[in-house]
């Protein structure tokens, strides 16, 4: 090779050959985009959390329980006398008129018949009777005249005064037991005239052969008419049977005349007064009922909850307000959510129930302020189950953590969401 030929070509006249510059700034670029990101990938994120906001505006306390509605004034028709009841024909729901719808008609039982033993048994017994009444009789006429006597007898200063005394004992005893034969006497013979009284028709012999008389007293049928004009609520038993005095037959009563029972725990009663407002929802309507508390019962009674927890409770009265035209659906007995306002205000400060959560022996709050969260200690007065009355702590128009977990605390970043129901 020859070395003339691989040598470099000379520079030209008039030029100057300049160094490459280094980028030695690039690898430093590098390191700090990589920290850049590092850094806002291990920043926490902001939690999402729901939030609620302080207002003013209406706010009610209530006491919240089931109730039922029940007829003010129920009648229940009794039997007035033992009879063979006649078939009811009153449904429930039917309307009836004081005085003048028959609701039952009773037939009056006839007498208890003797069969031919308990006939001979009654016979022997009258022959007794009247045998002893007529040896009492035979010792009355033998007492009187004794008396006599020794009435004559004490005249003269024959007798003493003490037995002149037990003589006119024997008299009086005797006058007794001969008033207690004749008695006894008139007991069986009416016995036997009712046997000789029975109708042919039960004892299933023709009139011609049945004993005695064989005449029968009219039995006048017993009817039953309405107290009250209203509806037949109840009929226990429809068929005909016999009934003693006092069976019930039927229930009635006005179902526009109503009032709601509630009852609620004894320490809610306590603070309860009557005029107290009562909404009643879930009732079957679209619009809720209006009531007015007319009696808190003074004694309370003892009621185990479903979780098995033994509670004092006591009963609220409430008559209805709302017209019967605008409840129509509603019956006796029938179930209803009560709503008794115990205070109410029409202007006060107000935040959702689920913002606010126990700090020691205080009420707290977790507000929104820059994105950050800001503990507030508030003092809180009333609640309606879902908002509270705000006595202290918060503003209006504040925005409130609602329900904060345990992520949740001071100074820390969060994103209000949008729960859609």
């Amino acid at each position: 090779m020859n070395p003339q030929e691989s040598a470099p070509p000379a520079p030209r006249a008039g030029t100057s050959k300049k160094p490459a510059p280094r980028r030695l700034w690039l690898p430093w670029l590098g390191a700090v985009v990589l920290l850049a990101a590092i850094v806002i990938g291990l920043r926490p994120k902001p939690i999402p959390v729901e939030t609620g906001r302080v207002s003013e505006g209406t706010l009610r306390a209530t006491v919240n329980e089931e109730g039922r509605t029940r007829i003010r004034q129920r009648y229940t028709v009794f039997a007035p006398v033992a009879g063979q009841l006649r078939r009811i024909s009153l449904k429930a729901g039917e309307r009836v008129h004081a005085g003048e719808t028959v609701v039952a008609v009773l037939d009056p039982l006839p007498s208890s018949l003797l069969d031919a033993r308990s006939r001979s048994l009654a016979e022997a017994r009258r022959d007794t009777a009247s045998a002893q009444l007529a040896k009492a009789r035979e010792a009355l006429r033998f007492a009187t005249l004794e008396l006599q006597r020794f009435q004559k007898l004490y005249a003269d200063r024959t007798v003493s005064a003490q037995e002149l005394e037990g003589v006119q004992w024997r008299e009086a005893a005797a006058t007794k037991e001969s008033s207690a034969a004749e008695s006894a006497l008139r007991q069986v013979e009416a016995e036997l005239a009712e046997f000789d009284a029975t109708p042919a028709r039960v004892t299933g012999l023709p009139t011609s052969a049945a004993s005695g008389t064989n005449s029968q007293a009219v039995r006048t049928p017993v009817e039953v008419r309405a107290p009250i004009s209203g509806q037949v609520l109840r009929v226990p038993e429809e068929s005909a049977r016999v009934v003693a005095p006092g069976t019930p037959l039927l229930e009635l009563g006005d179902p526009a005349d109503l009032e709601v029972v509630i009852e609620v725990l004894s320490r809610d009663g306590a603070a309860l007064r009557p005029g107290a407002v009562v909404e009643l929802h879930h009732w079957g309507g679209e619009t809720p009922l209006e009531a007015r508390v007319r009696l808190v019962e003074p004694a309370a009674f003892t009621k185990v909850s479903a979780l098995g927890v033994e509670e004092q409770r006591v009963n609220i009265i409430a008559d209805l307000v709302t017209p019967p035209d605008q409840r129509l659906g509603l019956g006796d007995r029938f179930r209803v959510e009560a709503r008794i306002v115990v205070w109410e205000s029409p202007s006060t400060l107000k935040a959702p129930t689920g913002g606010l959560f126990r700090r020691g022996s205080d009420w707290a709050a977790f507000t929104l302020r820059d994105g950050k969260t800001v503990l507030q200690i508030v003092k809180a007065g009333r609640s309606s189950g879902t908002e509270v009355q705000i006595l202290q702590g918060l503003k209006a128009d504040e925005e409130i953590v609602l329900y904060p977990g345990d992520r949740i605390r001071e100074n820390v970043r969060i994103r209000p969401v949008v729960i859609t129901p």
